[in-house]
């Protein structure tokens, strides 16, 4: 059987590349990666944002996800790099997708890509993690006790089914905070601690679900309500372990002259 061609002229290549941050915030934290990804190529249309297109008989925009964050989790770091037909000022592509993305759904920094793989330069997260009804000396204990141990295995179901994990060795640092009551929760004015940890990229990837179920095994740690994570950023680490800017390259590249 001969193999079919599909019909009419190739999609325009691409010919420039951008690198978008965006943030999930407040209830727009429950959006699946999968709903994201609908809204945005909705956005993208209305906002008659020009794409370049891959080729075949179900042509798609050229769109690159970089590790999203959990359903129900929020972050203040997300990625993702899409690809143009034509050139356009990077900043009326933010301005000009942020208003059609519902609020909470925000496009912080648009940047013209650099080179280099922008899925290369994400080495951890850091993340937050509300615990209510756990005081500051219970969380404190538990982390202590967490850190002191060389390896905790959680279990996990993925597509492949269920899978063991272990979610120490990519803890890279956990601090515990107290919440500002009134503030840190939304008027909640419970007890609750806060955990701050940095989590290096692993396969499968180590969620903060993950680290709260760890810390009940190992530590007998047992919040009253749902913990409410948020990623405070990810990208490549330095030596000291802190979470460095992925963006920063590909900025310096736009404002070195020629």
């Amino acid at each position: 059987m001969a193999r079919r061609v599909p019909e009419g002229p190739p999609p325009p290549p691409t010919v420039q590349r951008l690198r978008l941050r965006y943030a999930k915030r407040g209830r727009l934290r429950f959006t699946s990666h999968r709903d994201f990804a609908r809204a945005f190529e909705r956005a993208l249309r209305r906002a008659e944002i020009p794409m370049a297109y891959s080729a075949g008989f179900s042509p798609h925009p050229k769109i690159s996800y970089v590790g999203a964050a959990p359903t129900g989790v929020a972050s203040e770091a997300e990625y993702l790099e899409i690809g143009l037909a034509r050139e356009i000022d990077p900043e009326a592509v933010r301005s000009a997708l942020d208003a059609v993305l519902p609020d909470g759904l925000d496009i912080d920094e648009v940047v013209v890509a650099g080179p280099g793989s922008l899925a290369e330069r994400m080495h951890a997260s850091r993340w937050r993690i509300e615990l209510p009804g756990v005081s500051v000396t219970q969380a404190q204990a538990a982390v202590e006790t967490f850190l002191a141990t060389s390896q905790i295995t959680v279990e996990r179901m993925t597509k492949s089914g269920r899978r063991e994990l272990d979610t120490r060795a990519p803890v890279l640092s956990m601090i515990v905070l107290a919440a500002v009551p009134g503030v840190a929760a939304a008027g909640d004015l419970s007890e609750r601690a806060i955990l701050v940890t940095v989590v290096r990229q692993v396969t499968p990837t180590v969620r903060p679900d993950d680290v709260v179920v760890a810390l009940r095994d190992v530590a007998g740690l047992a919040p009253t309500g749902p913990p409410i994570a948020a990623r405070l950023a990810q990208g490549p680490l330095d030596d000291a372990g802190e979470i460095g800017d992925p963006l920063v390259t590909d900025r310096d590249q736009a404002t070195t002259p020629p």
